[in-house]
């Protein structure tokens, strides 16, 4: 299994390799608009309760951007699935079906954290301020993994290019603006504050921005976040299945 995975993941690492250049360059024209935009001009008017807006900002920009990249470097797979009719040669493949799934979602976490590489850079370099642990690096996996593996799911169910970009509308936009990653979500009436931080995003932003500033991790935060790891790769998995069929 580990073998199928690795060729699987290698494929795709073969595909970025040859981009990277485009890859690093594209992603770093959001992170630099939030930190100029948020952290230099609108953050300087903003009071945060200790420590300044731009490390308040940070850990959410990481949070929000991971989500993003890592359910959109897996959005190929249906263009495979729907229109090249690609996907047929792994199913036919004698591949493990976990495999196949696993190895997506590692190359998709893979850029996921190149891309949250360039904006802990970018932020120093703007004088942000914050600590990089293993646990804080941990947190970074787990919700590229969730996001990588929802996108999966997506990408198997849906059978067009408008009801993939409507997971986009529905569901990652929201939580960029609403997970704790712009502001705290104490600021929000009580009801949509219990809706809010029951989502992975909210918890994502909480342990960084805890860990960043040298913080204990929520235990909580920790397991509701490998929850939907587990649970969102089961369903892509049997997503998958249904195609094999």
């Amino acid at each position: 299994m580990l073998y199928d995975i690795w060729t699987v993941f290698w494929r795709d690492w073969v595909v970025l390799k040859r981009r990277m250049k485009k890859f690093i360059l594209s992603r770093m024209v959001a992170p630099v608009l939030y930190l100029v935009a948020f952290g230099w001009g609108l953050g300087r008017s903003i009071d945060v309760g200790g420590g300044s807006y731009l490390d308040f900002l940070v850990p959410g920009i990481l949070a929000l951007n991971s989500m993003n990249i890592s359910f959109n470097s897996i959005i190929p797979v249906h263009a495979e699935r729907m229109y090249h009719k690609s996907l047929e040669e792994y199913i036919i493949a004698p591949i493990c079906p976990g495999a196949f799934v696993i190895g997506k979602v590692l190359a998709s976490v893979l850029r996921g954290l190149i891309s949250s590489g360039i904006i802990l850079v970018l932020a120093a370099l703007f004088g942000a301020h914050f600590t990089v642990t293993p646990l804080f690096f941990a947190v970074l996996v787990i919700n590229c993994i969730i996001f990588a593996e929802i996108g999966f799911w997506a990408a198997m169910v849906l059978n067009t290019y408008e009801e993939m970009g409507q997971v986009n509308t529905y569901v990652l936009l929201p939580m960029s603006f609403l997970c704790g990653t712009f502001f705290s979500t104490q600021a929000l009436p009580e009801a949509l504050r219990w809706l809010i931080e029951m989502l992975p995003l909210t918890h994502t932003s909480f342990l960084l921005r805890s860990l960043g500033s040298g913080g204990e991790a929520s235990m909580s935060s920790m397991l509701v976040l490998t929850v939907y790891a587990v649970f969102c790769f089961l369903l892509g998995h049997r997503a998958f299945l249904r195609l094999r069929r």
